[in-house]
């Protein structure tokens, strides 16, 4: 009575594990998508910071040339006042001229010095005239670079609007492809769980009737003692033929699953806490969790699993399922745990 009651314990599912396992996929999958999310933000942040510097250096331009502008301004308005000052002077000087022509017509005074001064004021009247043509020209060039500066600047103003748009429109388009690549991401899992479920399936309907494999979560556990003999990292006869059964599921999964979803089954190995001599084979407990784990990896591909779809994994001592020193616990410690996962 007493071993059937202990029978049945040992047969009940222990569904905590199991709810662990799933909460830990969920905060792995939550975490992966907030990574693809900061990656996504820091190459945003990147062609912000580049489109900023291109409107900075056209800003600069920009300044620049308004600067250049009001001197160039400056410049033709103190031509203009000389301008002014010039034709007034030209003004005054042809009166003089014209008074003293008028003085040697009329035959009065001192014709020789009026005929001097005459000369005098003709000779300066030539010279303002003289300058008074520079000062037209220099305007007039003041004025072709006046309109020319305006042109830059105003193609650089269509510039920086143009650059102010495209940053906008990269703005939207990254915010999109954000979006949708979260919502192809959450599909890809979704996928893939729906997959890991029939794979599972499967092995629990091949499986079932051994009460020396457990299910834990996601994860199908085989005891050590099932596969391998004590301190030995080879699969025995034993534990080729389950792992046989294992191969053919997941053969037959593996067509069904697209192949744009990157997944893999990891073989994860896991001893006890009692250290092993260090004389044999294997220095210490990592080495010998880690080829069990390999020794299973290569038994899957001898049975025509692509090796690009296994991962072999060692965790020694230090992932127990169970805290303690009892035989009980240790014996649930030496364990192989298989996972349908992502790559």
């Amino acid at each position: 009575m007493a071993f059937a009651k202990n029978r049945r314990r040992e047969n009940r599912v222990d569904y905590w594990p199991g709810f662990v396992d799933a909460l830990s996929t969920l905060l792995l999958a939550i975490i992966f998508l907030l990574s693809v999310f900061v990656i996504a933000q820091f190459l945003l942040s990147q062609e912000i910071s580049g489109k900023d510097q291109v409107l900075n250096r056209l800003n600069l331009q920009i300044d620049e040339l308004t600067d250049l502008l009001a001197l160039e301004r400056g410049n033709r308005q103190d031509l203009e006042d000389n301008l002014v000052n010039l034709q007034s002077s030209l003004s005054d000087t042809e009166s003089e001229r014209s008074r003293l022509a008028e003085l040697l017509a009329s035959g009065t005074g001192a014709s020789s010095l009026a005929n001097e001064k005459l000369g005098a004021i003709t000779e300066e009247l030539d010279e303002e005239k003289q300058l008074s043509q520079r000062a037209r020209s220099q305007v007039e060039l003041l004025n072709q670079q006046i309109s020319a500066l305006r042109r830059q600047i105003a193609a650089l103003e269509d510039a920086l609007e143009a650059s102010e748009n495209q940053d906008r429109e990269s703005q939207t388009k990254i915010a999109d492809l954000g979006k949708r690549l979260n919502v192809a991401l959450a599909q890809r899992v979704q996928e893939l769980n729906r997959y890991r479920s029939d794979f599972f399936g499967r092995l629990r309907e091949i499986l079932s009737d051994r009460s020396d494999i457990r299910i834990v979560g996601d994860r199908f556990v085989f005891q050590s003692e099932v596969l391998f003999a004590q301190g030995s990292g080879e699969l025995n006869d034993n534990g080729k033929q389950d792992m046989l059964k294992v191969a053919e599921a997941l053969l037959q999964i593996g067509n069904e699953i697209p192949d744009d979803i990157a997944w893999v089954l990891r073989v994860d190995g896991h001893t006890d806490n009692v250290p092993v001599s260090g004389n044999g084979r294997f220095a210490d407990n990592w080495e010998l969790s880690q080829s069990r784990a390999l020794s299973v990896v290569k038994y899957f591909i001898s049975q025509g699993i692509p090796a690009t779809r296994l991962v072999a994994a060692g965790f020694g001592e230090f992932q127990p399922l169970e805290e303690g020193d009892s035989e009980e616990a240790r014996g649930k410690n030496r364990r192989i745990e298989l996972k349908l996962t992502e790559r």
